[in-house]
């Protein structure tokens, strides 16, 4: 793991956030995807420098697993500088995962 993955795995396991359960390195739809949470069906992904070369895979790599209701998050390495916002922002997809569909 990277050390941002590292940071943000300490937050998420153990059913820490919330309550949901995440998994690293899940496999869905043949991509991998670095978090995933299947009771709310969010795949997390934290991206490096080398996503601005590869935008478009990862582009289309979003797509496919959108297609089978997953949701993807997706924030740079960076990001995680300020871990609290990145989690708040998570807790927001968590809860909206949990609102009935009209």
């Amino acid at each position: 793991m990277t050390p941002a993955e590292r940071v943000l795995w300490k937050a998420l396991r153990r059913n820490a956030v919330d309550g949901f359960h995440f998994r690293r390195q899940q496999a869905i739809e043949g991509y991998v995807v670095d978090f995933y949470c299947d009771a709310a069906k969010l795949a997390i992904e934290l991206d490096g420098g080398v996503h601005h070369e590869q935008w478009k895979y990862d582009e289309a790599r979003d797509k496919t697993i959108s297609k089978i209701g997953v949701r993807v998050l997706r924030f740079s390495n960076e990001s995680m500088l300020d871990s609290e916002a990145v989690i708040e922002h998570i807790k927001r997809a968590l809860r909206k995962s949990q609102e009935p569909n009209p």
